[in-house]
This record gives structure tokens, sequence and C-alpha cells, in this order.
């Protein structure tokens, strides 16, 4: 049975973009928090891909972790991920092997088959492209050539790109990626910082359907954890109404720039949103170290994942550097 301390810990960030701040802000707190973490000893470091959200300002995935590589120097750097339907896989595998290139044994490559955005966005994104989410197989298999070993009579090579081979994963909330992980014996990352419903489901397909490959002999499974760690409940508790308010916003088509904390909820959420937002942060960590620790044992008890990726959306840049400085001392026990 794994420990808490067997078990490597990651970042990852949504580069949050608050009421009357900027992108660029938010583009700057994303590396101090990438250096910052580094320190502290986490693993990796990764961005995820999201389209026409005035809250998040990581779309352009690839150009911000040159960005967060160059400013850091052991740190794994990331995505978490991209969303290869809105993507020709060439363009992929010659971004990623220029990072991979300039950052050699640093960067991972996380790919989801959603397209991170909504329809019509996912129409601007890529024009003559189908880029069909129906279609993520191949175009996984076919990224993944690119980045491999050239062949004798390979025709299309990325530059940079091929021989880098670049560390691939599978991210999903649903059981399709878990099945394609376990058959490709990739490592699989599933996204129960919003999506904890059918996290031990994906988590028993993926196993069950694993096969060694030559990149891993056994399943590597990675879940995300939402994040609020305070030196007390009582303030953790009040950091996280800048989160409730965030995924009620989400929930209701709203702006999601981020909204500093309420001392209470009650009066700007119904019954029903309330249990919404529960469920949707169903697996948070709320709280103090030690209530952070009790709760994060039974997690791994229940899972026995290998390693926990954590999200932390706290209005203060502050408050979220303090916040994954507490969890490295829960996580170093």
């Amino acid at each position: 049975m794994k420990r808490l301390s067997d078990i490597k810990f990651s970042t990852l960030d949504l580069v949050p973009v608050r009421e009357n701040g900027s992108a660029a802000q938010s583009l700057r707190n994303s590396l101090d928090l990438a250096q910052h973490v580094e320190k502290f000893g986490y693993n990796r470091f990764w961005v995820a891909e999201h389209h026409n959200m005035d809250g998040i300002a990581s779309s352009a995935t690839s150009v911000l972790l040159g960005y967060l590589a160059g400013g850091t120097s052991t740190i794994r750097v990331g995505s978490g991920g991209v969303m290869l339907p809105n993507h020709a896989p060439l363009v992929i595998a010659e971004q990623f092997g220029t990072l991979e290139s300039l950052y050699p044994g640093r960067i991972d490559l996380g790919l989801g088959r959603a397209p991170g955005s909504d329809q019509m966005t996912a129409r601007a994104l890529r024009r003559e492209r189908s880029g069909s989410a129906d279609e993520f197989p191949e175009d996984v298999a076919e990224l993944m050539r690119y980045l491999g070993p050239r062949t004798p009579d390979q025709r299309i090579i990325a530059m940079p790109g091929t021989g880098t081979n670049v560390p691939v994963w599978l991210l999903g909330s649903s059981l399709f990626s878990a099945q394609l992980a376990g058959e490709r014996g990739l490592p699989y990352a599933f996204a129960s910082h919003f999506a904890p419903r059918f996290m031990h489901e994906a988590i028993r397909v993926y196993r069950n359907h694993f096969k060694p490959s030559a990149v891993l002999d056994k399943p590597y499974v990675m879940l995300g954890v939402p994040l609020v760690a305070a030196d007390t409940d009582e303030q953790a508790d009040y950091l996280a109404t800048s989160v409730y308010q965030r995924i009620l916003a989400l929930m209701r088509g709203q702006s999601l720039v981020q909204r500093p904390p309420v001392k209470t909820m009650d009066g700007l959420w119904l019954p029903h949103e309330k249990e919404a937002v529960g469920d949707f942060l169903g697996l948070a960590m709320v709280g103090s170290p030690q209530k952070i620790r009790a709760k994060l044992e039974v997690l791994i008890e229940q899972t026995q994942a290998d390693e926990l990726i954590f999200t932390c959306d706290l209005y203060e840049h502050a408050d979220r550097v303090h916040s994954y400085e507490l969890l490295a001392q829960v996580m170093k026990g």
C-alpha cells in the first residue's frame, strides 16, 4: 500500500485572470508560481488549453510553456492538456519538438479529445479542418509517429520533433481516454478536479485495459485535485469562496474572471446550484494542513494513484503560493 510520502505531486495552473486584472499579470504570476513550486519540490507544472474564456489566459499553450520552461530549471513543464481536435498533429509535434529540443528531458505532452471551448470557437480555431473528437485515436497515433524515430519511407517529418520522443499522456474526464490510454500503454491523467464522479470507474477501465508498451511497463495514474490550503480551516473556507463563485459563473455561462472571497455564499447561489458546485468540487482539499493530510491519505488508499496534480484557483496570488507551500509540507510528511 502506498503512503502519502510515496506519491509524486504536481501543479496544474489555470492561469486565472482576476477582476480588474490583466492577462499579462496572470502570465507573470504563472511563471512566479512555477518558480516557487519548483523550489517546494513539485514534479511537474502543467497548463491547460482553453479558448474564449475571459478568466483563463493559457490559450496559446505551447507559447506559454516556452516562457515557463525558460524561467525554471528542473521542474517538468507540459500541457494538461493540448486539445488535439483543435490542431493538426504535425503542428503539435513541431511545437513540442521545439520545446523538447530547447529544454531536453523536461517537456510533457498531455492530450485531450474535447475542444476546450464552445462549438463556435472550435470552428473558428479549425477553419477548414474537420477536427472531430472521433478522430482522436488516429490523431494521437499520427502525432506519436512524428515524435518517434524517423523511418526510411517517412515522407513527412516534424523538424524539430522527429526522434524527440516527447512523453505523451492521455487526459480525460470520461471512460474513452481511459481505455485508449490503457490499450496504448500510455500514462493516464483523470480530470477529477472537475469531474470526480467517474474517477474510480476510469481508473478501473484504464488498469484493466493496460498493455505494456515501450514507454510504460505498468499503469501510471495521475489524478487532478482542487486545492485550498491555509493555516486554519476557517481561513481556507473563506478563500474557497472565490473558487465557488468561479464554478457558479461557469455553470451560469457568466464571466470567469476571478472574484474576491466573501464571508458567505448565502444569497449568491440557489440550493441546487450549491449542490452542483459541491459535486463539481467533490474531490477538493479545503482546509488546514492537518485536515488535508487526512483527506489525501484516504484518497491514496482508495485509488492507489501514482501522482496527484493540484489546481489552486485563489484570488490573491500570495495565497496560492502559500497554499502550494503548505501542501508540499503535507506531501513530504
